[in-house]
């Protein structure tokens, strides 16, 4: 995909535009966004906070899963999430986020995107459900 084509994609989805949510890769097999950790975003703490994290990697296995819409689909929504909180990213923190699919089925797709430091250590590990509409 083109760099114009990835920044469409994160336009899409307001919310995501809404934490600064850059694409950096998306295909079928996978997605890779970026974001930076802004204070705005913390806990009082000035770490990461989880709903961020969750919507890091929520934005990435849904643009995944809609890149594998079976023909005929309107779209895609996320109708389960669980994320497991590992490891903290302070305000300033550039975080990936990887999501692979591990099931594409015609009526659900469950992906699972792992939200990463530049220093390459785990901050979160998300599966999501998504049921194809």
């Amino acid at each position: 995909m083109t760099p114009e084509q990835l920044a469409a994609m994160a336009a899409s989805m307001p919310f995501a535009s809404l934490i600064g949510l850059e694409v950096i890769e998306a295909r079928q097999d996978k997605v890779t966004v970026r974001a930076t950790v802004r204070p705005d975003l913390c806990t009082a703490g000035g770490i990461a906070h989880g709903g961020f994290l969750m919507t890091l990697a929520d934005s990435a296995g849904a643009l995944g899963a809609f890149l594998n819409l079976p023909k005929g689909s309107k779209g895609t929504t996320t109708t389960e999430s669980k994320t497991n909180l590992i490891a903290a990213a302070p305000a300033g923190t550039v975080l990936t986020a990887t999501a692979t699919p591990v099931s594409t089925g015609r009526r659900l797709q469950v992906w699972q995107t792992r939200v990463e430091r530049d220093d390459g250590k785990l901050v979160s590990l998300t599966t999501q459900s998504q049921m194809n509409l």
